[in-house]
């Protein structure tokens, strides 16, 4: 049975829980807050913000999208070379087999949903 979901205002803005470092980062030191949403089985979703610093993007086993709160990044694509100037309100899909780089330049908060490889709707 499908699930309906509904979160508050108060958890998108609330305070989150420390994670620790990005992993993979070579730049900076981004430290990771997060809150896991409770959702659908075949989807993992929640809040996430980091502090500014840099990591790679090996290619992506999952997509991921996403909808910027707060915050700016500077995102290069892998193949492409291109660089996306990332900010509040901006919505970003990050496909599978998608790789490339973040920078993080000013705390950044979204919200995301990835879809669970291998696990049917």
């Amino acid at each position: 049975m499908a699930k309906y979901v509904h979160i508050p205002a108060d958890t998108v803005q609330g305070s989150l829980a420390a994670q620790g470092q990005r992993p993979g980062a070579d730049a900076g030191d981004p430290q990771v807050s997060l809150a896991r949403l409770d959702g659908p089985v075949d989807v993992r979703a929640g809040i996430w913000q980091c502090t500014p610093g840099g990591w790679p993007v090996e290619p992506r086993t999952d997509t991921e999208t996403c909808y910027i709160l707060s915050g700016s990044a500077r995102v290069t694509d892998g193949t492409t070379g291109t660089v996306y100037e990332v900010g509040a309100g901006d919505v970003i899909i990050q496909p599978k087999g998608w790789s490339g780089r973040w920078d993080v330049t000013e705390t950044i908060r979204k919200v995301y949903s990835i879809g669970v490889p291998g696990v049917p709707a």
